[in-house]
């Protein structure tokens, strides 16, 4: 991986419980010497009047550090979902959080409407097999209204000890009253990297989260299963299906696990130095043998990183539905008193110069929805970064009517019903026969 020109924390995912803060693309940055714009007179004597007025005429005495840390975390909450203050403890908690292992229920959320939506469930954890399910809109916490919280205080609210329990009160598309989930909290230890094999020469990888090491395991598990078939791999499946993100470095990494050369992915924005470029080294890991690579409305920002780069590429075929659609960047600025704020300074591009940015990754093959059984996993109306309120545009000159009108088209709806399954998971079904279609295309030499 290309190593940028100063010292950088990078990470791409979204808010996980047990982590206080959205990751969302965040770079670890100092621009102290950054050219101050001048102040506005007339808004800063405003604010100060309704400081003052605060100060005197609010029914209970107010301090100020309450009051100016309130103005700055609504100045830059305004901003757009992922831009935020961190007091000196969830500082704290961003420089631990990519470690793998943390306290809380499991589920990756962001704010729409003054109030919690779930993202993406995280495998594995208490969440998900509670059934909390992508696009679940949260209301209640045990009997907190979730109203007028900010998104730290309900992440904060729905941590705790490990063994104690806290009860969502859910809002669900299709489902007409409210439900109630109990879920016991744990410490969340998350496995970024899972392998099988599906049929004699066929791998299945799957990457739950973008961890520091998810690189180096992904080129392990490859590897082990070419051993297991004396190196004749001849196709992999690469499931990134609800995978909120994470560190922007092992997305670069797995990406050049399996491109010989050129651009993985980049980023622009006003800053000179939020420009970044990351390209492959030669070297791929399965030879050029075929690729499927599934997602779906959860698979977000490192997720869609990946999925990208290989399909501007034309490694792999992607395989599901419309991607989530968070393709920005945030940088970590350190304040002097030990807090920081998150700050989106870029947007992402694939290497063919897309945006991903409200409008995710369209994939290859859309898979419809199977009637056969009837599926309950709430895919239809996953929450996407578009939905998000005050969401940065896409940035390119054309805009999609899409990232116009902040709505689906009829297609995209019906894209986003992909994940039904017929007695097993489909999706993966489908993968591995056009898997095998493709290396029968391959061997002959078409």
């Amino acid at each position: 991986m290309k190593q940028a020109t100063r010292s950088l924390l990078v990470l791409a995912t979204g808010l996980v419980l047990g982590v206080s803060l959205t990751l969302g693309g965040s770079v670890l940055a100092d621009r102290s010497n950054s050219q101050a714009a001048p102040l506005p007179l007339d808004e800063l004597r405003n604010f100060s009047e309704v400081f003052g007025k605060i100060k005197a005429d609010y029914v209970e005495a107010a301090d100020d550090k309450t009051l100016l840390e309130g103005a700055i975390r609504g100045m830059l909450s305004g901003l757009d979902p992922h831009s935020a203050y961190l007091n000196q403890d969830e500082f704290k908690e961003l420089q631990v959080g990519t470690s793998g292992e943390f306290g809380g229920l499991g589920i990756e959320v962001g704010m729409e409407d003054g109030f919690v939506k779930v993202v993406s469930p995280i495998d594995d954890t208490p969440a998900q097999a509670a059934g909390v399910k992508a696009g679940d809109l949260i209301i209640r916490l045990d009997d907190t209204p979730v109203k007028g919280m900010t998104l730290n205080d309900a992440v904060k609210t729905m941590r705790g000890k490990p063994g104690t329990q806290i009860t969502l009160t859910i809002m669900r598309e299709g489902v007409q009253k409210p439900l109630k989930i109990t879920i016991t909290r744990d410490v969340i230890r998350v496995k970024s990297v899972k392998f099988r094999t599906l049929e004699p020469g066929y791998g299945y990888l799957r990457i739950t989260s973008f961890q520091t090491q998810t690189g180096d395991q992904v080129l392990k598990a490859v590897s082990e299963m070419k051993k297991e078939y004396d190196g004749n791999l001849k196709g992999l499946v690469l499931d990134l299906r609800n995978n909120p993100g994470g560190v922007l470095g092992a997305a670069v990494a797995v990406s050049d696990a399996f491109l010989e050369k050129g651009m993985i992915v980049y980023t622009e924005g006003r800053a000179k130095d939020a420009e970044l470029r990351y390209t492959a080294n030669p070297g791929d890991a399965l030879s050029g043998e075929p690729i499927v690579v599934l997602v779906n409305g959860g698979s977000a920002s490192a997720s869609e990183i990946v999925a990208g780069a290989l399909q501007d590429h034309k490694r792999a075929i992607i395989m599901g539905s419309r991607t989530f659609g968070k393709g920005s960047v945030q940088t970590i600025f350190p304040m002097s008193n030990n807090s920081a704020i998150k700050l989106t300074t870029a947007r992402y591009y694939t290497p063919g110069g897309r945006s991903i940015q409200a409008d995710g990754i369209v994939p290859d093959i859309t898979l419809r929805a199977v009637k056969l059984v009837e599926a309950e996993d709430g895919e239809g109306e996953r929450l996407k970064e578009a939905d998000l309120s005050g969401h940065l545009a896409n940035g390119n000159n054309k805009k999609s009517k899409e990232a116009k009108d902040g709505k689906e088209t009829k297609d995209a709806k019906e894209e986003a019903k992909s994940d039904a399954t017929v007695g097993q998971d489909y999706a993966l079904n489908e993968a591995l026969n056009l898997l095998k279609g493709l290396h029968i295309l391959q061997s002959s030499g078409q």
